[in-house]
C-alpha cells in the first residue's frame, strides 16, 4: 500500500512540474527558464526537482519523448490501409491526442519549442501512414525529398496555426486537410 502511495505522490509532482514547465514555457523559451523559477512556479524544493530531472531540458525531452510514445503507440495500434478514407481516420485519432493535450502540445509545437521533436513527429506519422516521397511516382530523389520536407514544415505550420486559433476547424477537417495536401507529394 505505502508503495501505491508513494507511487501515486510522485506522479503527482511529476505533473506539477511539468505543468510547471509548459506554463512558464507560454511565457519564454526554455533557455530563459532556471531550475529556481520552476521550482517556484511548481512550489517544490530544487532537491525534489533534481530527483526526477537534471535540468530543464531533459524535463523537456521527457515530455516530448512521452508525445512521441504515444503516437508511436496509437500509430502502431491503428490498421494502416491505403484506403482514403482510413487514413483520415487515423489522422483524424493524432489530431484529437493533439486536441485532447493542447495545453502541452501547444508549447512543445510552437516556435519556443524544438523543432527536431516538430519535425520527429511529424516524420514518425508520415511514414506510418506511408506518406513517403516515392520514386516509382516519378521525379528524382531530391525533387521528391523537396516535396517530402515542403509537407513536414507545412503539416507543422499548419499545425500551430490550428492551435493557435483556438482549434477553430474539427480534428476531421484538419485530417482531411493534412492528408489532401500531403498525399500529394506521393
Amino acid at each position: 500500500m505505502k508503495e501505491l502511495t508513494q507511487s501515486r505522490k510522485t506522479r503527482y509532482t511529476k505533473t506539477v512540474i511539468k505543468n510547471s514547465l509548459i506554463e512558464l514555457m507560454r511565457e519564454k523559451p526554455i533557455s530563459k527558464i532556471t531550475i529556481k523559477e520552476l521550482c517556484e512556479n511548481a512550489d517544490i524544493n530544487r532537491t525534489t526537482f533534481y530527483a526526477h530531472y537534471s535540468n530543464q531540458y531533459d524535463l523537456l525531452r521527457q515530455i516530448e519523448n512521452e508525445t512521441l510514445a504515444w503516437c508511436k503507440e496509437i500509430i502502431l495500434d491503428l490498421s494502416i490501409k491505403t484506403d482514403k478514407d482510413e487514413m483520415i481516420n487515423n489522422l483524424e485519432r493524432v489530431f484529437n491526442y493533439i486536441s485532447e493535450n493542447r495545453n502541452h502540445v501547444q508549447v512543445i509545437m510552437s516556435e519556443q519549442g524544438d523543432i527536431n521533436f516538430q519535425k520527429k513527429l511529424i516524420t514518425l506519422i508520415y511514414e506510418q501512414f506511408g506518406i513517403l516521397p516515392q520514386m516509382d511516382r516519378g521525379g528524382d530523389l531530391v525533387t521528391r525529398e523537396l516535396y517530402f520536407t515542403f509537407a513536414i514544415y507545412g503539416s507543422i505550420g499548419l499545425i500551430q496555426h490550428w492551435l493557435k486559433s483556438g482549434l477553430n476547424k474539427s480534428t476531421k477537417e484538419m485530417a482531411e486537410i493534412i492528408y489532401s495536401m500531403s498525399y500529394r507529394i506521393r
